[in-house]
Formats: structure tokens, sequence, C-alpha cells
């Protein structure tokens, strides 16, 4: 939603430093998960899922200074504002079930190749 916002075309994208931000904090929260589910551990992946949702909190912040610049409307603003509060949400949940799970080693899981996805 990010990317489809700053692709818009919009007042938002004048503002390259703001526009950056605000993609690298959208990509943080992917970013973050597939780093954390890569550890060893509950424990160290939770504590990838915290900054993942610190990164959802970014783009929040990072919306609020384009609403007060006027660079988006209200409307986006919301869009945009309420998926990123389902994904921290989203977030926390993950967070508590890991939490009170056994803080066993995860096991590495055999990822596909490009050409077994189909």
């Amino acid at each position: 939603m990010v990317y489809e916002l700053i692709n818009t075309k919009g007042m938002l994208t004048r503002d390259i430093r703001l526009t950056t931000q605000l993609q690298s904090a959208a990509v943080s929260v992917m970013a973050n998960i597939a780093e954390g589910f890569s550890r060893k551990t509950n424990k160290e992946f939770v504590q990838f899922l915290f900054i993942s949702k610190s990164s959802a909190a970014e783009v929040q912040s990072h919306l609020y200074v384009a609403l007060d610049q006027k660079y988006i409307f209200e409307d986006a603003f919301q869009k945009v504002y309420c998926q990123a509060e389902k994904v921290a949400k989203m977030i926390s949940g993950f967070i508590k079930y890991l939490s009170s799970q056994p803080n066993k080693p995860n096991k590495p899981k055999q990822l596909k190749q490009p050409n077994q996805l189909k």
C-alpha cells in the first residue's frame, strides 16, 4: 500500500527524503520478519518481530508528516495508517504466541527453489 500511495505521483513524491523513509520503514516491516524467521530460537525471532512492529509505527509516523504537509489526503492517510495498525496488531499476536512457546531451536526449513514453485 505504501508503494501504491507513493506511485500516485502526487505532492508526496516531491519530498524525496520522506518518500524514501516511508518506503524503507514499510520494507523493514517485512524484512525483519524474514530475518527473524531465519534465527535459531523463538526468543531471537521475537526480537526481530519487535523491530518489525516498530517499523510499522514508523510508517504511521511518516504518514502523519505527509498529512500535515498536505502531501496526501485524509482518505489515503486513513487507508494506509489503518493497514499499518492491523499489521502491528498481527505482529503483536505473533509475539505473544511465540513468547508462550518453549524456546527450542527452530528447525531449518527446506526452501523450494524458484523452479519448484508451481
